[in-house]
């Protein structure tokens, strides 16, 4: 590195540190850490928003899987705004109303406490695998362009992010996370332009290079589950999404900390409406990296062994001293501030689903405390993600995918269950578990052998249809097994609805 990219990128730093000292001092109740005093606007909900969607993994994966391929990828990622189209006037002032920290308090008020323990751990395993990818690709940056090894690189960014998590709370992120907004938007127009310009063959060769071999073509139409086609892809997005919306603490918590229902919904939209963009942006960039070396007949150094690590490359050498640090700073910052959003969130629910539920008599104080020490254990748990992924093959983004799917512990179809189905029990959605989970064990360990008792699909398939065995089976538990007594059956969506028909009449005959 350049001593003045150095520059930028310690002043930069030590700027978003800043403002996590800051707000620190606010940090002494569980309700200012969790849920920052319910006083964020919601526009800037939404920068959050997008922040903790927009990670290393976007900054390097995205690149590097079009790099390697094509815009495939990008298509779940495109299923994020049509889910919110459809479930998110109803389910963001839904969940500002029932829940009042953890998203797994609605799944508890349904099913019961096991099932709230159940959906909780089964997000804090996914969310661990995902801080682990953060970690790894923040690592592969740094490494690429200090020549340090990755194993000592992940260990001392962790020790760094769980620092600053421990002292931010999610109030500071939050700001942390508008800054980053415009930094990560002006770091790709940057980048963009140098690809564009750079050759002296001009834009014209590079993106016409890229566009007759296919480099931004969004993959095979083909009606096929065993590819990773566009069919496959969509279906994989929509429950990957659902789940997010509806399952997943990082985003119900954005739901939480906004001032009113209003700015809320404002906040979500604007977050999902950048998100795409973005993403296009990132595989733009991976697919014009392809044609740069291509057209220029510039050689990659030995070292580049992986996809993603060409963008960190060209990132050092070829941006002018302090352009290239600058968007490094902003890779630094948004990996730091998406990790301290995410640790935040595990220890949300590691306080109110789990120490609350073990000592109801715990003081607000202990709490707190418990929270900053599970920062510490998932940080150092996602550490040890990373490091393993430091030494595995594959795209990151492919594996990414992979892993999310396997894991999704099938929360989509659990809250599909308890939210549109009121005669659902606990029996039905214990039984709907244990299905998914059978299944999702038998579909990984047969994987790929290509036996008549194998799963025949893609691996991305794993994760959708556990969802859907989860509904169906908890379904027909529900309404076949006798003697269950639902809990809360008000708290669907038909509850919902009769509540707001309720409260318009009201406002009607008031007035």
């Amino acid at each position: 590195m350049r001593p003045l990219d150095l520059i930028v990128i310690a002043l930069y730093l030590i700027g978003v540190v800043g403002i996590a000292v800051y707000f620190s001092r606010r940090q002494t109740t569980t309700e200012m850490y969790f849920v920052a005093g319910r006083s964020i606007p919601g526009w800037a909900m939404g920068l959050s928003l997008l922040a903790t969607i927009i990670t290393s993994v976007t900054f390097i994966a995205y690149p590097g899987a079009a790099y390697a391929g094509n815009w495939s990828l990008i298509v779940p990622g495109i299923m994020f705004v049509a889910v919110l189209g459809v479930v998110g006037t109803v389910v963001v002032p839904f969940f500002r109303r029932v829940v009042h920290m953890s998203a797994f308090e609605y799944f508890g008020s349904r099913f019961g406490i096991g099932v709230r323990l159940y959906s909780s751990f089964a997000f804090g395993i996914g969310h661990f695998s995902k801080m682990g990818f953060v970690f790894y690709l923040l690592a592969l940056t740094l490494s690429s362009m200090t020549g340090w090894p990755i194993d000592h690189v992940i260990v001392f960014t962790a020790v760094v992010t769980i620092l600053y998590t421990m002292i931010g709370g999610v109030e500071a992120v939050v700001w942390s996370d508008v800054i980053q907004g415009f930094v990560l938007w002006l770091g790709i127009i940057i980048c963009i332009g140098y690809l564009l310009f750079l050759p002296p063959q001009g834009p014209h060769a590079i993106l016409s290079d890229a566009w007759s071999h296919h480099k931004m073509s969004l993959g095979s139409t083909a009606l096929r589950l065993d590819q990773p086609t566009i069919f496959v892809l969509a279906i994989y997005g929509f429950f990957f999404y659902l789940q997010k919306y509806t399952a997943d603490q990082t985003v119900v918590q954005r739901y939480l900390i906004a001032k009113t229902d209003r700015s809320a919904l404002r906040g979500i939209a604007l977050g999902a409406s950048l998100c795409v963009p973005v993403w296009a942006a990132f595989m733009m960039i991976g697919s014009l990296l392809w044609s740069f070396y291509r057209v220029t007949g510039e050689k990659l150094p030995a070292s580049v062994q992986k996809a993603d690590q060409v963008f960190p490359h060209f990132l050092v050498t070829h941006l002018q001293p302090g352009l290239g640090g600058l968007f490094i700073a902003a890779l630094l910052g948004s990996a730091m501030a998406m990790l301290a959003s995410d640790m935040n969130c595990l220890a949300v629910i590691g306080v109110e689903d789990f120490y609350r539920t073990a000592r109801p008599q715990s003081t607000d104080k202990q709490r707190l405390r418990a929270g900053r020490a599970i920062v510490v254990l998932s940080g150092a748990a996602a550490a040890s993600v990373a490091l393993r992924l430091a030494h595995s093959q594959g795209t990151a983004l492919s594996i990414y995918y992979t892993i999310t799917a396997i894991v999704a512990g099938g929360l989509a179809g659990l809250f599909l269950l308890a939210f549109l189905f009121p005669r659902a029990t606990r029996a039905g959605a214990i039984a709907g578990i244990l299905a998914n989970l059978v299944f999702t064990v038998w579909a990984t360990l047969t994987l790929g052998h290509g036996g008549r008792y194998s799963f025949p699909w893609h691996e991305y398939m794993i994760g959708a249809i556990g969802h859907i065995i989860l509904l169906v089976v908890g379904i027909a538990f529900s309404y076949l097994l006798p003697g269950g007594t639902p809990l809360y059956p008000d708290r669907t969506l038909w509850g919902w609805l009769a509540l707001k028909k309720a409260e318009t009449a009201s406002l009607l005959e008031s007035l």
